[in-house]
């Protein structure tokens, strides 16, 4: 039987590893969000009587584009931003990996969905890049640049059949949170056990380095792995309580009238998208 000191033994003394937040921030989000999606349900007409599935494409790609792309400068801040001195240089290790990881996203979710769909998606290659960024975030210290390029790949092959494999089952994502972040950010942890390279330590260069899988350390690797499941089985599990004890309590979604007819006018008294309604002109005379 493997005990916890085994555990550490196997692992050279470290325990599980999540520089600026792969797990404890959008593995959680994400699982939290499966389970929200699991408990309301989809969006009236997403879904067919036999199953089929039914495109509700967003309504404006030029601000999507930007919001990714405002995301991705932002996000070197978020993880050199967990560097706890900014003098040291390892700040332009993990800005590099940073930036490749969410490149190599980008470029394997557009290729991936240009085969499939025979042109390239806009939406899988924001959410490729997006997945890039949230793989590399657990890791982005730890590991060399061409392991970066290998984890934001992964990832944005995840993000996209992430997506596929939970719309099959019926899972409405409406934006694809839960395949980006989700399983992501499950894929950001274990990767770090598998990539850490042994060239930098927890937190400073004086602390013991981080060394995975490939640097012969499984150990560390299994110790990703159950801090991963953990997280999952943490997240899903509050998350479906939660939401199950909201539900019956007070309600957790609107009627039906009111999703047809619209939340906008419902709690704003406005129409956000009037060119998709058809109205009588009235005209007013003075």
């Amino acid at each position: 039987m493997m005990t916890n000191e085994t555990l550490l033994d196997l692992s050279d003394g470290l325990g599980h590893l999540d520089f600026a937040g792969s797990g404890v921030v959008h593995a959680l989000g994400g699982y939290l969000a499966l389970a929200a999606a699991i408990v309301i349900g989809p969006r009236i007409g997403r879904f067919g009587k036999n199953g089929e599935v039914r495109a509700m494409p967003g309504h404006n790609m030029t601000f999507a584009a930007l919001g990714l792309f405002i995301l991705w400068f932002t996000w070197f801040a978020f993880n050199c931003g967990s560097t706890l001195d900014a003098t040291q240089l390892r700040i332009s290790i993990i800005a590099i990996n940073t930036n490749l990881a969410a490149a190599a996203g980008s470029l394997v979710a557009m290729f991936l969905t240009w085969y499939k769909f025979g042109k390239p998606d806009i939406a899988f290659t924001l959410n490729g890049a997006l997945g890039g960024l949230v793989g590399i975030t657990a890791g982005c210290a730890w590991v060399a640049p061409w392991a970066a390029i290998v984890i934001g790949a992964i990832a944005g092959l995840i993000a996209c059949y992430g997506y596929w494999f939970l719309e099959k089952r019926g899972i409405d994502d409406v934006v694809g949170a839960i395949p980006v972040h989700g399983f992501g950010g499950t894929w950001g942890l274990i990767a770090l056990g598998i990539f850490a390279d042994g060239t930098y330590g927890i937190y400073t260069t004086d602390g013991p380095l981080v060394s995975g899988l490939i640097d012969g350390n499984p150990g560390f690797l299994l110790v990703q792995v159950i801090g991963a499941l953990v997280n999952i089985a943490f997240a899903f599990g509050a998350g479906m309580l939660l939401f199950t004890v909201l539900k019956r309590a007070i309600g957790i979604r609107v009627s039906r009238e009111e999703e047809l007819e619209g939340l906008d006018i419902i709690e704003h008294g406005v129409l956000a998208y009037p060119e998709n309604v058809t109205m009588d002109l009235v005209v007013r005379e003075d």
